[in-house]
């Protein structure tokens, strides 16, 4: 009854704050919502929020399927220039990211290697936390350190785009239908089951994606997942992140902050030097390559690369890291393991 009473005073809360910061256009407005209500509620009550598991499997599917939506429509011709450059960036983002997240697990007590490397993989925000919950990592700093990086590079990116003077351009109007809608809040609801019983690598995730993505091979202009749901699916996240949060793990948090910081800036400053590189290979415009490597905010920066009326390569470089970044975290503790074993061979 008292968790009843809880949540009553929970859900109307975030969708408050979460309309307050959608307002002003903070990113991740609803996940981080979310976060700060159960967090804060988390904290008052010294004792973790618990969010009932099929609640909990259906927003982990919400974002499951928007990360596929991106892939809906793109089709393989389109992509397929982009593969390498695609490749070469991720493999810097990634190993920047296992690098920092090594000696970020070495320097802090308290924070396991897979914990720390999935801390500062930088790109898919809104997934990564959800595979920590899946692999073993302590999702709450995981989360905490993913939604800090959002946070800075989505508000550095309007900042580049008004360097650039990039002006907005016409929005082309979106075409879909009720059984579509309704089609893809199926995959979010039946998928998380689908790919535990397939064992795939993060099934709640996986599964919806690839359910969305063979859909969207077919009736692409019908798949539009409803504003409400997405809405739902990023607060049910933001409950279940910040559901979990005790002193104890703010205190670790607060140890790690100092080094997650400069890992940002440098992950930034990495990103932009590499734009310099896809610039003469792909012979595109600066600004469309750093849209390209920028490490996170992918809304945003489909967002600006449209009103900029950018080059195809914004989008196919941003989806390929994410697809690498989103199979290297699902089988991590697979690799983490491998990579001990080696090591004590």
């Amino acid at each position: 009854m008292k968790s009843t009473l809880t949540w009553i005073l929970v859900v109307p809360a975030s969708v408050l704050l979460g309309l307050v910061f959608n307002y002003f256009n903070v990113a991740a407005a609803w996940i981080l919502a979310g976060i700060l209500i159960a967090g804060g509620t988390a904290l008052v009550r010294k004792q973790e929020l618990v969010l009932n598991k099929h609640i909990e499997k259906s927003g982990r599917g919400v974002i499951g399927v928007l990360a596929g939506l991106p892939l809906v429509g793109v089709g393989i011709g389109e992509v397929t220039p982009f593969v390498l450059p695609g490749l070469v960036l991720s493999v810097i983002t990634v190993a920047l990211g296992i690098g920092a997240g090594v000696m970020l697990a070495k320097s802090v007590k308290g924070i396991s290697p897979q914990t720390g490397i999935l801390c500062m993989l930088p790109g898919g925000s809104s997934t990564i936390p959800v595979i920590a919950m899946e692999t073993g990592a302590d999702y709450r700093l995981v989360a905490l350190s993913q939604y800090l990086r959002l946070l800075i590079v989505s508000l550095s990116l309007p900042l580049v785009t008004s360097i650039f003077n990039v002006h907005a351009g016409a929005v082309a109007e979106e075409t879909d239908t009720w059984w579509g809608a309704v089609l893809l809040v199926v995959f979010a609801l039946v998928g998380p089951y689908i790919g535990k019983l397939l064992h795939f690598p993060a099934p709640h995730i996986f599964a919806p994606l690839l359910l969305t993505v063979a859909a969207g091979q077919f009736i692409p202009e019908a798949l539009i997942m409803p504003n409400f749901v997405a809405v739902i699916g990023f607060l049910i996240i933001g409950w279940f992140c910040g559901g979990g949060l005790s002193v104890p793990v703010l205190k670790i948090f607060a140890r790690q902050l100092p080094m997650t910081l400069l890992f940002i800036i440098i992950t930034i400053a990495t990103c932009a030097a590499t734009a310099l590189l896809l610039t003469a290979w792909l012979d595109i415009s600066y600004f469309d390559a750093y849209l390209a490597t920028s490490p996170g905010g992918l809304e945003t920066v489909l967002a600006l690369a449209h009103e900029g009326g950018s080059s195809p390569a914004v989008v196919s470089v941003q989806l390929i890291r994410l697809m690498t970044l989103l199979v290297l975290a699902g089988y991590l503790s697979t690799i983490i393991r491998w990579i001990i074993k080696r090591g004590r061979g």
